[in-house]
């Protein structure tokens, strides 16, 4: 056995097939789980090439693999098993293939002939057509494999056999990132950012390769590798070399330890932080998010303690206990932004409004940079200013999630302002985070203007398209403005609504069938604007379960229910409303877009001009191999159908998102749960992942969806599960 540290270049540069047996699991390897954050690696390596190419520059670290070798004539091409690695292997053969398919079209063509070799074997070395590609997947994989690896550039992908195939939309993917990426300075740079992202495919991202013998046992190792042991966090490595310092140089060690580290090991800090896909102690994410503030570089988690080395030994220019004392005095500040942000009633400052509202956002996106304004070492911000920062920041988030731009480049971006703000007076620093951000013009950056956010917010099916956290958020904002908080002035009523506590509800339900007759035929339309801005409410959780199916008018009704017991101005406006349709949904959401438009300003004369050419991003549907390939669902794990009459009949989970029931294995849970219910229905709602709590498939899949930051079309609903949301 020989385990070695190795590049692309070495792992793929000599003719050989490496061979996926059929036994294993296929392709299930997807965008916001893996592809993107292995581009947004592969891309922050090529913009510190591009920015320094004769450095020495910190590889991305891809994982391991374990490859056997298989007995082969001489003279024959080697051949080794994939024992395991095979998604990792396959996903770098589509990256390496699509970004030299967009290097051929850019006519990067040396860049793109070093990479070619990396993915196919040449001519002379093969026998059979099979032993074209370096990588050779399970056979469920393999059409969709041989078609998108073969395509001529440049590829158009939605002319494929196999479109909807994940390999397909893997090398569709990689292909728009590497155009982007390539593209995005301008032709002049094309062939320099080509260089520098080649050199960072190829040389830049490392594997560790465990390659076995022929008669070696590789189930023992495989299953050697794949046990899970206690690891270090980053706070750990760094406590470790903090204390290790100071006790070289004869400090008290306990003192400090007890003084400035202490707190770091206490529940606060060692509850687990959601950050993208994955979950870290918060106390690790502050650090990373410390010295983000402090070096104004991007510092992703897997880089934090060796950033933080680094920090020690070459920039801070600090005694190890002055640096200790500046870490805990910045986690006041970090603790006392985060406690602020989760007081749900009663009154709040604008820091804690500002925490709240970009909590259900991005929260730990922006906390670097309220570390940088609030750092206790630095002149203090005069409150007028600061108050500006928030409010600057606030609205260039909410207006981007309201459009539904991308977030990614979020991280770069606050780096990017971090950095600035060191250099800035600090006296006028909620001035300059305007004029910074007003002047962003690419898609991942830009502030959408008034123009955008209304056209957005008229149409858009918020209920449906919008995570519910942040559409109760912007409902209860609304409230607040109609209540009087506004420019930074108290409401006359003093109070403030009861934040992350009422229910989203429907003013038109969405079973509107039975009380709510449509005059013409387009029930599509009014399927759409039910969902819409102006058809959502809030209420409290038992008005909302009272009042939720039925009629407009009437005793019974919900314009009755909302006048006898519902306090908010938000519905207060809604009474005025003799009748209830979809004239009365169109015109509430264009007033309501106003508001917001008023609530999250922007600079006077503001203009974007990404109002009728952004390119809107498409939803996509969230599968059950998604939810498989995040670790919210084991395959072999038991479904029991929601209803009691049906439970004795138990689906299982197969490992790639077919469900068996009774024997027969079906596409989809809608399928599963159509053929035990007897009728058409909805699969999401209608199995139990744990019967003992009632979690269903959707809560699980709304759980991926918040996580993910998916924006998914699918908003299957069944006969039981029709509730409007808390």
């Amino acid at each position: 056995m020989e385990t070695q540290v190795r590049t692309p270049q070495m792992v793929f540069m000599q003719p050989q097939r490496l061979v996926v047996p059929l036994f294993q699991r296929p392709y299930v390897w997807n965008q916001e789980t893996q592809w993107e954050p292995l581009w947004e690696d592969v891309q922050r390596v090529a913009e510190r090439v591009l920015a320094h190419p004769t450095d020495k520059h910190q590889p991305h670290f891809l994982g391991a693999v374990v490859l056997q070798q298989l007995p082969n004539q001489a003279g024959l091409m080697q051949q080794r098993t994939i024992i395991d690695g095979q998604q990792r292997l396959t996903t770098l053969q589509l990256l390496l293939d699509a970004l030299s398919a967009e290097l051929t079209v850019a006519q990067a063509l040396p860049s793109a002939a070093r990479i070619e070799p990396l993915v196919t074997n040449a001519e002379p070395f093969c026998a059979k057509p099979e032993d074209r590609f370096k990588v050779w997947p399970t056979n469920r994989d393999r059409p969709a494999f041989n078609e998108v690896m073969g395509a001529t550039p440049p590829v158009d992908h939605q002319q494929l056999k196999f479109r909807n195939e994940r390999m397909t939309q893997a090398h569709c993917f990689f292909c728009e990132q590497s155009r982007a990426w390539l593209n995005e300075k301008g032709a002049e740079m094309v062939q320099a950012r080509a260089a520098a992202i080649e050199r960072s495919v190829r040389e830049l991202i490392q594997l560790v390769v465990i390659d076995l013998a022929a008669d070696e046992n590789a189930q023992e190792i495989f299953e050697t590798l794949n046990a899970r042991g206690a690891q270090l966090t980053a706070a750990d490595l760094i406590k470790n070399l903090i204390f290790q310092r100071l006790l070289e140089t004869g400090a008290d060690v306990e003192d400090a330890y007890q003084k400035y580290w202490r707190e770091f090991e206490t529940g606060f800090w060692e509850v687990e932080i959601s950050v993208g896909r994955f979950r870290y102690p918060r106390s690790s994410v502050f650090l990373n998010h410390w010295l983000i503030a402090q070096t104004g570089e991007e510092v992703v988690a897997r880089e934090v303690f060796d950033r933080f080395k680094r920090f020690v030994d070459h920039d801070a220019g600090l005694p190890m206990e002055d640096l200790l004392k500046q870490i805990h005095a910045a986690a006041g500040v970090y603790r006392n932004f985060i406690e602020a942000a989760s007081r749900e009633g009663g009154s709040i400052d604008q820091l804690g409004l500002f925490g709240y509202r970009t909590s259900v956002l991005e929260s730990e996106v922006i906390k670097p940079l309220v570390l940088a304004l609030l750092d206790p070492q630095s002149p203090a911000v005069p409150t007028s200013q600061l108050n500006k920062a928030w409010d600057v920041i606030e609205s260039w988030m909410v207006r981007r999630a309201l459009v539904r731009a991308t977030a990614k480049g979020y991280n770069q971006l606050i780096a990017e302002l971090v950095g600035q703000l060191r250099g800035w007076d600090r006296t006028t620093v909620g001035d300059k985070i305007q004029s910074f951000l007003a002047g962003q013009t690419a898609e991942s950056r830009y502030w959408p203007d008034d123009a955008e956010l209304e056209q957005e917010i008229t149409d858009l099916p918020a209920y449906r398209r919008l995570r519910r956290g942040r559409l109760r958020m912007v409902l209860e904002a609304i409230e607040d403005h109609l209540r009087g908080w506004r420019d930074g002035r108290q409401g006359l009523g003093g109070e403030r609504v009861a934040r992350g506590k009422l229910a989203i509800e429907h003013v038109m339900p969405r079973k509107w069938q039975q009380h709510w007759p449509i005059h013409g035929s387009d029930e599509q339309e009014r399927d759409r604007l039910i969902h819409t801005l102006g058809n959502l409410t809030l209420l409290t959780g038992k008005l909302n379960s009272t009042v939720s199916n039925g009629p407009w008018r009437g005793t019974n009704g919900k314009r009755a229910g909302l006048e006898a017991h519902d306090v908010l101005l938000l519905n207060r406006t809604l009474l005025k409303e003799a009748e209830w349709n979809d004239a009365s949904i169109s015109r509430r959401s264009q007033e309501l877009a106003s508001i917001l438009a008023e609530i999250w300003a922007v600079p006077p004369n503001h203009r974007s001009g990404f109002a009728a050419t952004r390119r809107r991003r498409p939803g996509r549907k969230v599968e059950l191999t998604d939810l498989i390939n995040a670790g919210l669902l084991q395959p072999g794990m038991s479904l029991i159908p929601k209803r009691k009459k049906f439970s004795h009949r138990v689906a299982t989970l197969l490992a790639d998102g077919r469900v068996e029931v009774d024997g027969e294995a079906f596409a989809n849970a809608r399928e599963a749960a159509t053929a035990i219910y007897g009728k058409k229905t909805g699969g999401w709602w209608f199995f139990l992942t744990d019967p003992a709590s009632g979690r269903t498939l959707r809560a699980v899949r709304r759980d991926y969806i918040e996580a993910m930051a998916v924006d998914s079309d699918d908003d299957e609903q069944g006969d039981e599960d029709d509730d409007d949301e808390t």
